[in-house]
This record gives structure tokens, C-alpha cells and sequence, in this order.
């Protein structure tokens, strides 16, 4: 006697002889060279066709992540790349797995901070003063809790993140300017008063206000700074088979090693 066929639900993509289907769509007739991939992906993580508003914030997101320069990231990509010329998977992967509490997944944990700040106040502030004294607590409560505020700082940029600014205007611009958002800018705001001194708001934080604002799922945050990530790390890849300079780091580290005795540690 059998039992019952098991069955696993999906409403994203499926196939027969003939045909692909994705998101009830025929993919080959109705997505291809109609849709662009940033907004495939929103669609498919929210399963609602994304206004043209939406679909520019979202790119302008994935676009302020894509890349920034020789960040761990990058170089594990490369180093990785040199180890396994023949796995290009690997040192993609190897790229990826270095997103963390430092880089791209503050994208996430910014989200996730602004929105369990904004669970805890009776009500999403009215106005700027309001948003600048919910923000006031939250940063007070942080510092007393010894644990930093996501989105603050930047190894790079000390003064200004470039990308913040055009990110908070787009949002604005697009009419997509939410409570997250708005409390990122009042922390940028009020948090001198708690530090006792100024940093910037990073292109990280600015983004998982945004996501957030869009109505993103917080716990995928990290997975759309992964998302746009990838794309900068096959960009990487593309210009160490170019120009290559993965040897040199390795040889480099390598050759300016200096070993130390390793000492017992005290009882």
C-alpha cells in the first residue's frame, strides 16, 4: 500500500517540454528582454510586479553595493581565484562568505536596528523632532548596552559616505521615503550629543533603510548586499584575469612573514 505523492508548492518558476514558467509568466515570451534582472529579483522575493518607483530605488541599492574598491571581499575573491583557476564558483563563493557584521551585512543589521526601534515606540513619529527623539533613545540605549549603532562609521569614508546622500534622494524623489529611512537621518542627526563625536551615515546603513522601507523581508537584507555583491566580485575576477595582482598579494605576505617564537601563554 502506498502512501500519498508528496507534493512542494512553489509559486516562482517551473518548467514542462515546452515551456518555462516564472512567476506565472511565460518566461520565454513575456520576461525576456521585457523585464530587467533588478526588478525579476524584487518580483520574486515579493511576488508583486514592482512599480517603476520601486525598481530604481531597489537598482540604485544594488548599484551603492556592487563594489568598493580592494575589501576583503575582493581580495578573497582573488586570492581564492589564484588557488583555484579552474573554480570560479569557489572564489565567488569565497567573496560572498566575507559578508558580515563589517561589511555587506551591516546592510542587514542596520534594517533589523531601525525596525525593532521603530517596534518599540507607540507610534511612527509625526515630524523630524519626533524621529530625532526616537532616534536619541535609540542610541542612548545602544551606548548603555556597550554595543554599536549599525550604519555608523566607515573605514574609508571619515567624513561623508558619497553614497548616502543620492540614496536618501532618490528614495525622496521616488516618493519612497519611509519611517526607516527617516530615523537613519535623525541618528545621522542626534547621535553627536550621546558620542560625543560625528560619523557618518555609511552607503551600507543607507541601504538597509531603504530595503526596509520597501517592505523587504529584514531576514533576506544581507542576501540583496550579497545579491549585488556578486556582481562586483565576477568584475573582480574579470580584471585579475586582466591585469593580475592576487600573486604579488600572496607573495608579498609571503615573503615579509616574520616568524616569532611562539611563547606559552601565562597560567
Amino acid at each position: 500500500m502506498t502512501g500519498p505523492v508528496p507534493q512542494y508548492p512553489t509559486s516562482l518558476g517551473t518548467s514542462d517540454a515546452d515551456t518555462i514558467t516564472l512567476l506565472g509568466q511565460n518566461l520565454a515570451e513575456d520576461l525576456m528582454g521585457k523585464v530587467g534582472f533588478g526588478e525579476l529579483a524584487l518580483w520574486m522575493v515579493t511576488l508583486k510586479r514592482p512599480t517603476p518607483s520601486e525598481v530604481r530605488v531597489f537598482e540604485a541599492v544594488l548599484v551603492a553595493l556592487a563594489d568598493h574598491g580592494f575589501t576583503p571581499t575582493a581580495i578573497g575573491a582573488r586570492i581564492t581565484f589564484l588557488s583555484a583557476p579552474d573554480s570560479v564558483q569557489g572564489a565567488i563563493a569565497a567573496g560572498l562568505l566575507g559578508g558580515g557584521s563589517r561589511f555587506l551585512g551591516v546592510t542587514e543589521d542596520c534594517g533589523q536596528f531601525l525596525a525593532a526601534t521603530l517596534a518599540q515606540a507607540d507610534a511612527v513619529p509625526a515630524d523630524e523632532a519626533g524621529f530625532d527623539e526616537l532616534a536619541l533613545t535609540a542610541v542612548k540605549q545602544a551606548r548603555a548596552a556597550r554595543k554599536l549603532v549599525p550604519g555608523l562609521g566607515h573605514p574609508v569614508h571619515k567624513v561623508r559616505d558619497p553614497r548616502t546622500p543620492v540614496l536618501s534622494k532618490i528614495a525622496a524623489e521616488e516618493g519612497l521615503r519611509g519611517p526607516h529611512l527617516s530615523l537613519f537621518e535623525a541618528i545621522g542627526r542626534v547621535h553627536p550629543q550621546v558620542l560625543g563625536r560625528t560619523l557618518p551615515l555609511n552607503g551600507a546603513g543607507v541601504c538597509g533603510a531603504v530595503l526596509a522601507d520597501l517592505g523587504l523581508p529584514l531576514e533576506l537584507l544581507r542576501g540583496f548586499a550579497i545579491l549585488a555583491r556578486c556582481a562586483g566580485l565576477v568584475g573582480q575576477l574579470a580584471e585579475e584575469l586582466r591585469t593580475p595582482i592576487a600573486s604579488d598579494i600572496y607573495m608579498s605576505v609571503d615573503r615579509n612573514a616574520v616568524y616569532v617564537a611562539p611563547t606559552p601563554p601565562s597560567e
